[in-house]
């Protein structure tokens, strides 16, 4: 477990419902530290898709996870009800950083807390482009940093 105060649900912008499932439990009874970071990709892609008009599908441009963390503060187990929080610390020419924050229930401090970097690439090349101008006004949006 990390020795650092967990971070608050106020740290956070836009936030997204995860389920857990049964298979995420591992022989401790408590979900795999692996699902944290899965659980972080699908609210960041949800965010990206519904608020940035990212086409996972056909679009031209799609953004590869480059590098991830995760603290722990507290277990969390199948059938919590887990909320992601999300916010962009960071917004470069070609990539985002994210701060993201795992709460269970109506628990205001996290359970889990990480950071994750997209690099957005041209889906036929895989060279670095520019931040789409819709990701780049929704994360924007749950910035911290004005």
């Amino acid at each position: 477990m990390a020795t650092r105060e967990p971070p608050r649900r106020s740290d956070y912008r836009w936030f997204s419902a995860v389920p857990t499932r049964w298979m995420d439990n591992d022989v401790y009874g408590h979900v795999n530290n692996a699902h944290y970071y899965s659980y972080f990709d699908t609210a960041i892609n949800r965010l990206l898709i519904e608020r940035g008009g990212l086409d996972i599908q056909g679009g031209t441009v799609v953004g590869y996870i480059v590098s991830s963390s995760c603290e722990y503060y507290a277990p969390v187990s199948y059938p919590d009800e887990l909320v992601v929080g999300v916010r962009a610390d960071r917004l470069g020419r070609r990539s985002a950083h994210y701060g993201v924050g795992l709460f269970r229930g109506g628990d205001d401090l996290a359970s889990a807390a990480g950071t994750m970097v997209h690099v957005f690439v041209d889906r036929t090349t895989g060279k670095a482009v520019e931040l789409p101008a819709l990701v780049r006004q929704a994360l924007a949006a749950i910035s911290l940093v004005p």
